[in-house]
């Protein structure tokens, strides 16, 4: 099928697309990679008036140690992310995780903003995000403002980013020299949406747990961390016990969705064994 008809902007800069923005209305939808947007387009799933494609504003691509934290720029293909050097010493949990995202074709040409500001309940990046306790940079009329990761996740493809605001950086912490991270996922194939996935980064004292981080994606209507299993690895440790406990409790706290995927039960029990899977894992290396 053919997308329905729309006019077509392509601005240079920033303060170009937010004046489109302005202009439009919110009916108005930007373009990063199109690996979401274009195929809901043609299926008519979505038929925005306008469209305000961001890929000729080059200030929008890039990948900047800035100490405590790796600042990447939302027009950066995934693709860059994954072969980037810095990526794989500071955040080396991004670096496995966006392996798992989609295939080879589809990551040279989608943005770590886009898949971000798409919020797909099974996309691994906003998972990420949640992990490493990142936030993202937008800019509206009213300037620049930060989301925290726990901020800007509401719904299935719905953030507090607002209709006339525009993504621009994504800011991940530095993880800890020393932290232990896993992520598991269970797919129908590799490269399809995770029916459910985890990641854990874990920080361990001999065996205590300095620091526990968990998140899920594909489990329920957004990726989200599962912070009462976090604090039981936190209070109790890394034993078998303390980890069987906080898998057990990460199962007990999500609102899993059901679909032709997975039932709720299912995805609830791939919850607790991807959870210990991960915090394992993470605990080991």
């Amino acid at each position: 099928m053919k997308p329905a008809s729309f006019d077509y902007h392509a601005p240079t800069t920033v303060d170009e697309a937010l004046a489109l923005l302005e202009a439009n209305g919110p009916d108005s939808r930007l373009l990063a990679g199109g690996q979401s947007l274009v195929p809901m387009m043609n299926f008519r799933l979505a038929a925005p008036p306008v469209i305000v494609d961001l890929n000729r504003i080059p200030d929008l691509a890039y990948i900047e140690d800035h100490g405590d934290v790796v600042c990447i720029g939302a027009m950066t293909r995934q693709r860059a992310v994954e072969s980037s050097a810095l990526v794989a010493d500071k955040l080396p949990v991004l670096s496995a995780a966006i392996k798992l995202v989609g295939h080879l074709p589809t990551r040279s040409r989608g943005t770590i903003g886009g898949s971000i500001a798409h919020a797909d309940p099974a996309a691994e990046l906003p998972m990420v995000l949640q992990a490493l306790d990142g936030a993202v940079v937008v800019r509206g009329p009213n300037g620049r403002r930060t989301i925290a990761a726990s901020e800007l996740f509401q719904d299935a493809m719905t953030t507090s980013i607002t209709a006339d605001e525009i993504l621009v950086e994504v800011r991940l912490p530095v993880m800890p020299a020393g932290a232990g991270y896993a992520v598991e996922e269970f797919a129908r194939r590799h490269g399809d949406f995770a029916v459910a996935a985890v990641t854990a980064v874990i920080l361990r004292e001999g065996n205590r747990c300095a620091s526990a981080r968990i998140a899920t994606a594909g489990i329920s209507s957004h990726s989200e961390r599962l912070r009462a299993a976090e604090q039981v690895l936190e209070q109790h440790g890394l034993g078998d016990g303390a980890i069987a406990r906080a898998a057990e409790t990460a199962a007990g706290m999500v609102e899993p969705l059901a679909d032709r995927h997975a039932s709720a039960g299912y995805r609830r029990q791939l919850t607790q064994v991807l959870t210990e899977r991960a915090v394992r894992r993470a605990a080991g290396r």
